[in-house]
């Protein structure tokens, strides 16, 4: 039975790390989520301030990670309880990315809606990385209001 479990960055980030498909840890949060099964972490989701600075209005976070290790309903889990703990602590919306390659069944599955493709493929501009952080293809943004 999957269980909801509180995770610390360190915790969290040592996960993303041994886990996610494209993505590296992340620097900062606001808190994050694992989910468990049977004592044994499959899940974990890292919740901060929005990337995109238009979006960062001091009322909105963003699920900046989120992976398991294919657990059923640990996806879905894992969206539905980071919008609810944002809720908790009074903020009005939440945000995530996928690329559009990826159907986004478990953010669905949660009560989040497609608000369709955001950004481009690439960092543009003076601050870009030197090396791209995530595949270059297109995102969708999904968003639930609080």
């Amino acid at each position: 039975m999957l269980k909801l479990i509180p995770l610390s960055l360190k915790e969290a980030n040592a996960f993303v790390a041994a886990h996610h498909r494209h993505h590296k840890p992340v620097t900062g949060h606001k808190f994050s989520i694992g989910c468990e099964c049977d004592g044994r972490l499959v899940g974990a989701a890292i919740v901060g301030r929005p990337v995109s600075r238009y979006l960062d209005n001091g009322l909105t976070l963003e699920v900046t990670r989120l992976c398991t290790t294919g657990e059923k309903n640990a996806c879905s889990m894992l969206y539905a309880a980071a919008a609810r703990a944002a809720k908790a602590i009074g903020y009005r919306k939440i945000v995530t990315y996928t690329l559009d390659t990826e159907d986004g069944a478990s953010i669905r599955a949660a009560g989040w809606t497609c608000a369709g493709p955001a950004g481009g493929k690439r960092w543009t501009g003076q601050r870009r990385p030197a090396a791209d952080l995530c595949p270059a293809q297109m995102k969708l943004r999904y968003e639930k209001l609080l």
